[in-house]
Order: structure tokens, then C-alpha cells, then sequence
């Protein structure tokens, strides 16, 4: 069927995309606070769309389902589920602990969609540079292009993989609901203990893995993110474990550096010995997302002195995607978000006009690299964002912390946004949608992202200074942006002597894997670990590195020995641990908050 006659902004695909948002959400908002990660519900929001819209119409309840209305219900799913980029696993609860701000419920949903809504209308603006005139590759819209297009060819084996996310899901969300409620599933630790210098004994005089947070958390989510990462991340993060936790942890311990408190073999010590590991994983993590986001703006090897023709589209595009024209709409919409946003700031935040102001073009230049970045490499540089962000706002307004989690907000969720617009108008590109009807349908998901992710927020976190960087929520981005704002309030005069000289190793290490990264053949850069996961691991429990670990490992070895099975499925149950486990944990928060009120 030709894409002009097929049905596109209805009432049922804009339906469908609030609903999708409105389970998806919850999600990344759970997980970003777990391991301060999130993922893109687009696949996700276009098999369950299917997958239900094809079952009511094999019953003769329904219309046939299509490709484009299908594109604007994965547009408003994602976009609602990706509102996290507008603060609420990073600068807002940031934002708590070191100024002791949290918002009501009506004024934290005003800030989020502010910020998200700006990015709408920047990834407008950047539709012709970035898609017609200069095509950029784009790869995650392309792979999601390919999987609808794959999904409404070979409609049986969609509906396979709707079953396998569907019984996944609910797999995890019973085991979360019977671990938190009824009977608290094991959690297993190795026998012995740990001295300084790493060595392993039975005695006394060490530290025991538990109270170094060594045990495997039989969690579906972590297995689940661990599929999704793969084998290199997953490494990445058990070194970072075993040199945090396992080597530099028991040696603070031994010198006195951190206080644990009572000498208790089944406790474990994650909140007091994170307050030191924090300096130099933090320090690794922003060398190394900063330093490869600056290499990937510069030309590389086989690019540089090379023209890019502006012919060189994916390869499902070609010639025949059509031309849009936006008209003055978008300027429109650019004043209106831009007014917003300052406004906003200023009422909420009392932030200094010169800095609000200034926040505008800071974002507007932030977001066009960053969708440079995500559409040469697929990967969105949020977390560098963020952290430039911060550096340049602490340069404009020194010692103003809130001025520089607020700023650096508009900056971060403006990019957040923008690129998940510019995958999805990829989507449309190659499928020959009308962007119009996607910038409605991305309005339409920020609006449910910003109402449902506050709100899970809220009901996960209601105090956050007693529940926020511990072993329940670790929220590992709430610990960067907390550990930036700070140091460039006071200085490193407020940091110890010894944690200044980790920092400067973290610095050092996060540099050269980057170099080495850049200078080392692609076909053997597999082999160096992450720098950012290997620093993520010395903020998130060693327990939770584990078993991403031993999802990766599983997810690794299915492909090897059944590769077919695992093309067709990992993704599918991977994401269905994911999301079950969210939706109950969510779910449970709610019911917990319900009981004490």
C-alpha cells in the first residue's frame, strides 16, 4: 500500500502512544535511578502496538493496523518514555541534595516538559540541515525503520516476539512483586573475605564480600540490561567492580579513609565507602564521555579531506524520500520554547535573567552537536552534554550551584530530546511519513512523559536525601552531576588529599582509553574496556555490575552458539525483564506510599 493512502495521525495511533508511554515510562525512570541508565521504547512500543492491534483485527474488532500509524505511536511512546533526559534521574534530584530544592508535583511537571518541549522544536529546526540537505546516517532510526518494516512483512514472527516480550515480562514482574512482598529471593555471596591489597581469606581482619557489596542480585532488569549492552560493557563493568570494590575498596578501609561503623559481616558498606569512590569514578566518567565526545566532532581517518556526497542516504532511504517544506511554523514554535524556558527558569529557580538567558543559545549549540554525534554514531553523548554543560555554566555564574544544575538541565534535556526527535524523523524519512504529524505526536508524548514520569519519580523518591545514593538507588547520574556542581562551587580544596590523587588516575585512565580507543583499528577496539562503564562501576554496588555481567555473558553466549534464535529473541525478552521489573517495582513503590499515608 503506498504511504499516501495509508491512515497516519489517528485518533487510535496517538492513543496507543499515550498508553504505550503512560507503562513504558515508569521504566527508564526506575531504571535510571537503579543504574542510571535508560533505553529506547521505540522497538518496543512498535511490537506491542502490533502485536494488540493485529490480535483485535484477526477478531474482526478492529481496522488493519499500519505502517504509519504505527510510526506515530513508537513517535509518542519513545518520546514520553526518553523524558528522563529532561532531569528527573540526574539534575533534579541533584538538585535536592545540594540545595535542598524539590518541587511540587505541578511545578516539577511544568520544568520537565519545559525543557523536553524546547528540544521538540530544535530537532524541528535541524530537520533540513540534518536530514535533506547533509542526509546523516542516523543508525538507531535506521534500525528501527528496518525492524517496522521487518515486523509488517513477516507479521507471524512479530507476534512470536510480542509472546516472548509478554511472558518475559510478566516472569520478572511476579519474581520483583514475590521479592519485595512475600519471600526475599537469595541473594548469593561468595565465602570469606577480602584484605587490603585483595587478598582472600577465612580469617578475621578482612572485610567480607557482602560488606564490599559483592553478591549477585537475582534481578530480571540488570540480567535484562546486561543482554542489551553486551559482552564489552558487561567486562567493563566487572574490572571496574573488582578494582573499585575488590582492590582500592578494602585498602581505604585498612588506612582509615572511610567510616563504616559497626563490624558487620552481613551488612554491606555501599553508602559510606561510595562517598570516597565517587571522586575518581566520577573523574573517569567525564574524561572519557568528554574526551570521546571531542574526538567524535573531529574528522576521523577514514573521513577526513573526504566530501560527503548529499546523496549518501541509508540504504532502505534512497531517492525516493520525500522533500519537506516546514514553513514559518518552526520559528514559531523556536520563540514560543524559547520564551518558555526562561520564564520557567526565573519563576522556579530565581535564576539570574543573564544566566536564563543565556541558557537558550547554550542548549540550542549543545543539542546540534550532540545530534551530530547521534547521527554519525548512534549514540546519544547526554552524560557529556550534561557535564559541559556544567563547566560552562560554572564559568558564567561561579558558586551559584543551583543556577548550575538549572542551566545545564535546559542544555541536557534539549539535547536529550532533540535526538530522539531526529531518530524518529529518520523513521519517517525512510517511510515517507509527514514530520508535521510527528511533531504532534512528540508534543503529545512529552506531555504524557512529563505528567507520568514526575509522578513516578515522586513515588519512587519521596525523600530524596535519606533514599538517593544507597544501595536501593544508587542513581549513579545523580552522583556526577552533584559531584561537578559542588566542585565547582568550592573548588578541590573541599576534597581530601587522597581522593584528589585518584581523581587525577580516574582523569588519567578515562584519557587514554579514549586515545586508545581512537588510534586502535575498530576491528580490535573491542578489546579495551569502556572508559564510562568502567567508572560506573565505582558508583553503582559491585552487586549490580555482577549480574549486568552475567546478562551480557548469557546474552553472549546464546548468540554464539544460537545465533539465529538470539537475533530474533534477546532483544524481545531482554526488554521484557526490563519492563516488568520496572512496572512492579513501580507498581510496589506506589502501594508502599499509599499504606503510610
Amino acid at each position: 500500500m503506498s504511504g499516501k493512502t495509508q491512515p497516519e495521525l489517528t485518533l487510535r495511533s496517538l492513543t496507543t502512544g499515550v498508553v504505550l508511554g503512560i507503562l513504558l515510562t515508569p521504566c527508564n525512570i526506575y531504571s535510571g535511578l537503579k543504574i542510571g541508565w535508560s533505553f529506547n521504547m521505540s522497538i518496543t512500543a512498535a511490537l506491542l502496538s502490533f502485536g494488540f492491534w493485529t490480535l483485535l483485527h484477526q477478531l474482526s474488532l478492529a481496522k488493519p493496523w499500519g505502517l504509519l500509524e504505527s510510526n506515530i505511536n513508537q513517535t509518542a511512546a519513545s518520546s514520553s518514555a526518553s523524558i528522563i533526559s529532561g532531569g528527573l534521574v540526574a539534575p533534579i534530584p541533584a538538585l535536592a541534595l545540594v540545595s535542598n530544592i524539590e518541587l511540587p508535583w505541578y511545578q516539577l511537571i511544568v520544568w520537565v516538559f519545559t525543557v523536553s518541549f524546547f528540544g521538540i522544536w530544535v530537532a524541528y529546526f535541524l530537520l533540513t540541515p540534518f536530514l535533506i540537505r547533509s542526509p546523516l546516517p542516523l543508525p538507531a532510526g535506521v534500525a528501527t525503520a528496518q525492524v517496522m518494516q521487518d515486523i509488517f512483512s513477516k507479521g507471524h514472527e512479530a507476534i512470536l516476539r510480542v509472546y516472548a516480550l509478554g511472558m518475559s515480562a510478566l516472569f520478572a514482574g511476579l519474581l520483583k512483586l514475590v521479592d519485595s512482598f512475600w519471600w526475599q529471593l537469595p541473594r548469593f555471596t561468595l565465602p570469606g573475605k577480602l584484605g587490603a591489597s585483595g587478598a582472600v581469606s577465612t580469617s578475621v581482619g578482612g572485610y567480607s564480600f557482602k560488606n564490599l557489596t559483592f553478591f549477585l542480585d537475582p534481578s530480571p532488569l540488570l540480567v535484562g540490561f546486561g543482554a542489551i549492552i553486551g559482552i564489552r560493557i558487561g567486562i567493563s563493568l566487572l574490572l571496574g567492580a573488582i578494582i573499585s570494590w575488590g582492590l582500592i575498596g578494602p585498602e581505604i578501609l585498612a588506612l582509615g579513609w572511610v567510616e563504616t561503623g559497626v563490624d558487620d559481616p552481613s551488612a554491606s558498606w555501599f553508602p559510606s565507602m561510595v562517598n570516597w569512590l565517587l571522586w575518581p569514578g566520577v573523574a573517569l566518567m567525564v574524561t572519557s564521555s568528554v574526551a570521546s565526545f571531542i574526538f567524535m566532532l573531529l574528522p576521523s581517518k577514514s573521513t577526513a579531506g573526504v566530501k560527503k556526497d548529499a546523496s549518501e542516504t541509508s540504504p532502505i532511504e534512497g531517492d525516493s524520500a520525500p522533500s519537506y517544506k516546514r514553513g514559518k511554523l518552526v520559528y514559531v514554535g523556536l520563540l514560543i520554547a524559547c520564551i518558555l524556558v526562561v520564564v520557567v527558569q526565573i519563576w522556579l529557580f530565581d535564576t539570574p535573567l543573564y544566566a536564563a538567558l543565556l541558557a537558550v543559545p547554550l542548549a540550542f549549540v549543545l543539542a546540534i552537536v550532540a545530534g551530530r554525534v547521534v547521527g554519525e554514531t548512534g549514540i546519544p553523548p547526554i552524560g557529556a552534554i550534561g557535564q559541559v554543560s556544567q563547566l560552562s555554566m560554572g564559568m558564567a555564574a561561579p558558586g551559584n550551584m543551583t543556577s548550575n544544575l538549572t542551566t545545564a538541565n535546559v542544555a541536557g534535556g534539549t539535547a536529550g530530546q532533540c535526538a530522539d526527535l531526529l531518530n524518529d524523523f529518520k523513521v519517517g524519512r525512510i517511510i515517507h511519513a509527514n514530520p508535521m504529524s510527528q511533531v504532534a505526536a512528540q508534543c503529545v508524548g512529552v506531555i504524557t512523559g512529563s505528567i507520568i514520569g514526575s509522578l513516578t519519580y515522586l513515588a519512587l523518591i519521596p525523600d530524596p536525601h535519606t533514599m538517593l545514593i544507597s544501595e536501593t538507588w544508587p542513581a549513579p547520574a545523580v552522583v556526577t552531576w552533584k559531584a561537578v556542581a559542588e566542585t565547582l562551587k568550592v573548588g578541590l580544596s573541599a576534597i581530601p588529599d587522597h581522593a584528589r590523587l585518584a581523581m587525577l588516575a580516574g582523569m588519567l585512565v578515562g584519557l587514554l582509553l579514549t586515545i586508545l580507543e581512537r588510534i586502535v583499528a575498530s576491528k580490535y577496539a573491542y578489546l579495551l574496556p569502556s572508559g564510562p562503564a568502567l567508572g560506573l562501576a565505582f558508583v553503582i554496588p559491585a552487586s549490580i555490575s555482577v549480574s549486568m555481567f552475567f546478562g551480557a555473558t548469557i546474552a553472549w553466549l546464546l548468540g554464539y552458539f544460537a545465533l539465529s534464535w538470539s537475533q530474533r529473541f534477546i532483544i524481545a525478552i531482554a526488554s521484557g525483564f526490563v519492563a516488568g521489573e520496572s512496572i512492579a517495582g513501580v507498581g510496589g513503590a506506589i502501594i508502599e506510599l499509599l499504606n503510610n499515608t
